[in-house]
């Protein structure tokens, strides 16, 4: 075989860009196979605007391709392969499940804390000590991030959907600091006028020996999707967000988080919080406490520990399952993508098939949830560097929250009128707090519904983040502010992340040769050439993703999205209780109905405030703005249609 494939690689190679041939020629004769066909699409169409099948074929062998070269562990630990728990250790499964799961991450060899591991990397990583300042991360925020006048995505996406992600990344990752040493970043004197901070401290990312030599950057969140944001990630955090009552979590009579002794809130991860994510975290300790009620009704058997061991993992699973089929379309408004991601958990044969017979040997056909084994494809679970990087999404959030009035008569159809602008930074940390309990999470909800999200664009970062007071791991202040947007720069260095061209090549994609590969726009050209140059190879990640022009429907941009297709069907497919214990001996036959007939955002948000929904919601979906016209049933079948959909340019408001 080594002599067929070295034959096969010498006729093919001609086939290959020269940047992508060194990966190419390290394959063998069927990834090489994989690697033809996709990149030849590539360069002759686009899979987004090609028919459904066409389009999923296409990612399905991307998928497999990253699945074998863009996962590299970092740390030592042996891969966890869950035994079907019998009915009498179910509750020490649950009980311990979190645990056993990140023992299978790469765990540090170092002792940290409870749920602390190391972030994997999809691509070997570009040290860059000797680039920290190239170009200056203050520079690159002032000329080309911050914001001259709001773009967002029209009623694509909203407030909630922006929200949403940020309340995710607080279930999976945050950076351990060195908080024995401190950076100072100062202005460049060329750009020191255009910005408000003229210097300012941080931490730098922790660096901590793994195996071999490397270095790794731990992660003090748990990777799973545990909902840790609500429980926390560790112990302690969890014992001080339960009642010990029926297996509930601690909530306000009004449905909002209620204040420890310190005034701060309680919840699993209140670190940076402002009244989005808040609301989300309100919402869905309110589902958590309703799954008690339904499991203690059907097993009045159950003690404390149980009923809050079997809310906790039907709750993660809802919230995986909406960011799944729900968040996930919206962000990526493609008949594809539409495809896919119901394929991630239904499979091809769809719901109505998994629903009456079941899974089926072949994620394929009925989905990765429900598998019999666990699938990390030999290298043990984690999230990553780049996966870190490319939900640098801040540009989503606005320069204030329209508050809306629900008691009052809606000004058009289902669109309730606006009675103040609230400047986003009174929405932070514990000022957000005292706002929000006097506004009520209806009013919260209802304003984030109707307000659009930010566009992820270049001259669209917020402007009050340019000042952002950050907080401590507990939810306290600190000193210092910072210039957010020069920050994240400066962090995707610090940690060896690829710039823009090197990154892409990793993803086995096309490189840019040239700055108008990426825009046409003069004023655009002549910034990035006063801080780069004229070399494309010198390019932050974060700048290309901004610039890259989206494909129709998605607000994110190609290259982003790739990473996405490896780490989402990650989170599912390597996690034993979406796989192995995904069922009704660990879940109850009323929590994995629960999960079942869960379909969306809409439906969490109907079970709790009906009224929300019946007054002041038309849309079809949660997370695009709630006064949008529902879409229309489609006469064509998914897998018949074409892939493009509605085009997704921002819109300036």
């Amino acid at each position: 075989m080594g002599l067929v494939n070295k034959v096969f690689g010498l006729l093919t190679s001609w086939l290959v860009l020269p940047d992508l041939r060194p990966l190419y020629n390290q394959m063998d004769v069927f990834h090489k196979l994989l690697f033809l066909v996709m990149h030849i699409s590539d360069r002759i169409g686009k899979w987004y605007n090609a028919p459904v099948i066409v389009g999923l074929v296409y990612l399905e062998i991307r998928r497999t391709l990253h699945q074998k070269y863009n996962l590299i562990a970092v740390g030592n630990a042996k891969s966890y392969q869950a035994p079907a728990p019998q009915r009498n250790d179910v509750l020490t499964f649950c009980e311990h499940g979190s645990q056993q799961r990140n023992g299978s991450a790469a765990e540090p060899s170092t002792s940290y804390s409870d749920g602390e591991s190391f972030f994997g990397r999809n691509m070997a990583p570009q040290p860059q000590k000797d680039k920290l300042l190239d170009p200056h991360p203050s520079a690159v925020a002032a000329k080309l991030l911050s914001r001259t006048e709001l773009q967002d995505y029209g009623k694509q996406f909203n407030m909630i959907a922006a929200a949403w992600i940020n309340f995710m990344i607080h279930d999976w990752i945050d950076h351990l600091e060195n908080l024995n040493e401190e950076v100072e970043i100062t202005a460049p004197s060329s750009v020191a006028a255009q910005c408000p901070l003229k210097s300012y401290k941080i931490y730098p990312t922790k660096e901590v020996p793994a195996d071999k030599g490397v270095i790794g950057h731990i992660n003090t969140r748990t990777p799973w999707w545990d909902a840790s944001v609500i429980y926390g990630s560790t112990k302690e955090a969890q014992q001080r967000v339960r009642t010990f009552e029926n297996g509930k979590l601690k909530i306000r009579s009004d449905g909002w988080l209620t204040n420890d002794s310190n005034g701060l809130p309680v919840s699993g991860d209140i670190r940076n919080l402002w009244v989005g994510v808040a609301s989300i975290q309100s919402l869905f300790i309110a589902e958590h406490n309703a799954v008690c009620d339904t499991i203690k009704k059907a097993h009045p058997e159950f003690n404390d520990e149980e009923l809050f061991q079997r809310a906790r993992v039907v709750t993660a699973a809802v919230l995986a399952k909406i960011h799944t089929i729900d968040w996930t379309t919206q962000l990526l408004k493609n008949n594809v993508l539409l495809a896919g991601m119901r394929a991630n958990w239904y499979g091809l044969l769809g719901k109505k098939f998994k629903d009456t017979f079941g899974t089926t040997p072949f994620s394929l056909l009925s989905g990765l949830v429900g598998m019999k084994k666990p699938n990390d494809h030999g290298v043990p679970y984690s999230l990553t560097e780049e996966f870190t990087s490319v939900y640098r999404m801040h540009p989503l959030l606005p320069e204030k929250i329209d508050i809306k009035n629900i008691k009052s008569s809606p000004v058009n159809q289902h669109t309730p009128p606006t009675v103040e602008e609230i400047p986003m930074p009174a929405l932070l940390g514990n000022n957000g707090n005292e706002k929000a309990l006097s506004l009520g999470l209806k009013t919260l909800l209802t304003s984030l519904g109707h307000q659009s999200a930010g566009a992820l664009a270049l001259f669209n970062y917020p402007n009050w983040m340019r000042t952002l007071t950050a907080q401590n791991m507990d939810g306290t202040d600190r000193p210092d502010p910072v210039d957010m947007p020069s920050l994240e720069i400066f962090r995707d260095r610090e940690r060896s992340i690829a710039r823009y061209n090197q990154f892409r090549r990793s993803l086995m994609m096309p490189t840019i040769r040239k700055w108008e590969d990426l825009t046409q726009d003069k004023e655009t050209l002549a910034i990035i050439r006063e801080l780069y140059g004229n070399d494309v190879e010198r390019l932050d990640i974060l700048v290309g993703l901004l610039l890259e022009k989206k494909p129709p429907g998605f607000a994110i941009s190609e290259t982003a999205f790739f990473i996405f297709v490896i780490m989402a069907s990650r989170r599912l497919e390597a996690d034993p209780l979406f796989t192995t214990n995904y069922n009704e001996e660990v879940y109850t036959k009323e929590g994995f109905k629960w999960v079942n007939t869960t379909e969306g955002l809409k439906d969490v948000l109907r079970r709790h405030y009906p009224e929300l929904v019946g007054d002041w919601m038309t849309s079809t979906s949660a997370f695009s703005v709630w006064n949008q016209i529902p879409e229309p049933p489609q006469a064509v079948p998914l897998y018949l249609r074409w892939g493009a959909g509605s085009p997704s340019a921002p819109v300036m408001s």
